[in-house]
C-alpha cells in the first residue's frame, strides 16, 4: 500500500485566494490530513497530563508534524504554492504577451 503514496500526482487543490494548499483532491491527501489530525489529538491528550516533559515532547511533535505536512502539501499541490487573487488566469504569464494592449502613459 505504501507504493500508492509514492505515485506521481496531485493530492491538494490550490487555494483560490492567498498562498498555499486548499482541500485534498485525492485519497492520499485525505489520509495525510487524518494522520495529522490524529497526531494533534494525541499531543493534546499528552499535554492534558500536565507533565512538563509531556508538554515539551508534544510541542516538538506538533511542530515537526506541521513542518512535514507543509512540505508534503507544497510538493503535492496542483500548480504549486503561489499567491492567487481568485482570477481564473492566475497561472497565465503576465503582460507583454501577444494580444495584450498597453495603455499610453498618462491614461488609466
Amino acid at each position: 500500500m505504501l507504493h500508492k503514496f509514492l505515485e506521481p500526482g496531485d493530492w491538494f487543490a490550490p487555494k483560490k485566494y492567498g498562498y498555499g494548499a486548499g482541500m485534498p483532491i485525492a485519497w492520499q491527501g485525505w489520509v495525510l490530513m487524518a494522520a495529522y489530525t490524529l497526531v494533534i489529538l494525541g499531543a493534546m491528550l499528552a499535554i492534558g497530563t500536565g507533565d512538563s516533559a509531556a508538554i515539551i515532547t508534544s510541542t516538538t511533535v506538533v511542530l515537526g508534524a506541521t513542518v512535514v505536512l507543509m512540505m508534503i502539501a507544497r510538493k503535492r499541490t496542483r500548480g504549486g504554492w503561489k499567491w492567487r487573487s481568485g482570477k481564473e488566469d492566475d497561472d497565465a504569464p503576465k503582460g507583454g504577451g501577444e494580444g495584450t494592449r498597453q495603455r499610453p502613459k498618462g491614461q488609466r
